[in-house]
């Protein structure tokens, strides 16, 4: 995948996530700037930071549990090193630092 490429599905990717995350329900505030997604959890404060690194095609997610990478595959990004998707790192990583039941659906 060329960097053009890689930036449309980045672009669509950050898209889906903010609604996703203006739908799931939880107390959360999202703000976009430059690619980069800050979700704060209103409750406790903390923060997740997805990031896009398009030298090596990929996304980041920063989140109290740790950094994790994001490839895309067939249509899906998957960690590189769990092969879990990114909705549902997502979704474990939000319920834990907003410490209620969070689902990040896409």
């Amino acid at each position: 995948m060329n960097e053009s490429e890689f930036n449309v599905l980045a672009e669509d990717l950050v898209e889906s996530l903010d609604q996703a995350l203006e739908a799931c329900g939880a107390d959360l505030d999202v703000e976009t700037s430059s690619g980069l997604l800050t979700i704060t959890c209103e409750a406790t404060g903390t923060q997740i930071i997805i990031s896009r690194q398009p030298a090596m095609a990929q996304i980041w997610m920063a989140a109290k549990s740790g950094g994790f990478h994001f490839n895309y595959d067939a249509g899906v990004w998957l960690c590189s090193t769990t092969g879990q998707t990114l909705p549902d790192m997502l979704s474990a990583a939000l319920s834990q630092q907003c410490e209620a039941d969070v689902r990040v659906y896409l």
